[in-house]
């Protein structure tokens, strides 16, 4: 599985690459173009927003908290539209690789560790602003939302999720301009609408949980979705 996604990545990467000199058709003065395209590079870190269930589970209140913050990678499309001087639409596909890994812990002491994996497909609608440009430089302001899918979900899993959800999303970035193209690193953070655990009660079947798994799942009430992104932009 490990694997398999690493060779798509590989392939995605080395696709855009060598499309550089066609998508990348931005020249110096390329924000006088009403509409142009690129592609972004990147890096994520996804968490969760937790409520646990505070049942007691074979004598014991679960705490659950995400332990650490793991890198993933991400990969998008880039569509843009100029409204004006100042503002843009942008449109951009992207996909993101990803994991978060809860901590359960009670009052005995005693801290185990779950792994929650996903693979975002998302398809957010930004509004851009843009400042006044400084030489080579164009700092500007970013916000919108979208819709998720995700791609990545294991119903073998202790905690199972579903896989639609809404977000918002906001960040900052800048401009740096080239002969041929334009440079953007660009930082987001991003907040989910949905409740996106499913309860052990409601999977209607699918898996197979020992017992001994389930306690992960019954610790649970509620699970959204967070991300900060931080994307390098070619246009």
């Amino acid at each position: 599985m490990l694997f398999s996604k690493i060779r798509f990545i590989v392939v995605v990467v080395l696709f855009m690459l060598f499309s550089l000199p066609a998508i990348a058709q931005n020249d110096y003065y390329s924000e006088y173009n009403r509409i142009h395209f690129g592609f972004s590079l990147g890096m994520n870190s996804m968490d969760f927003g937790i409520k646990p269930s505070l049942q007691t589970i074979d004598g014991k209140v679960y705490q659950v908290d995400v332990s650490r913050l793991k890198p993933g990678f991400s990969v998008g499309i880039i569509s843009d539209m100029q409204l004006s001087r100042y503002f843009n639409l942008r449109f951009t596909p992207t996909l993101h690789f990803g994991e978060r890994e809860l901590s359960y812990h009670h009052a005995s002491g005693d801290t185990t560790y779950v792994s929650v994996g996903s693979t975002l497909l998302c398809f957010p609608l930004y509004l851009k602003y843009s400042a006044e440009r400084y030489g080579n430089l164009r700092p500007y302001l970013i916000g919108g939302g979208g819709v998720s899918i995700d791609l990545g979900r294991d119903k073998e899993k202790p905690v199972y999720l579903k896989p639609l959800d809404v977000y918002l999303e906001f960040g900052v970035g800048c401009d740096i301009y080239f002969w041929f193209f334009k440079l953007a690193p660009e930082l987001k953070f991003a907040i989910g609408g949905n409740n996106l655990f499913v309860p052990f009660e409601e999977r209607n079947g699918e898996g197979t949980l020992i017992n001994q798994d389930k306690k992960y799942s019954q610790a649970l009430s509620k699970l959204t979705s967070k991300m900060i992104t931080l994307t390098f932009n070619f246009e």
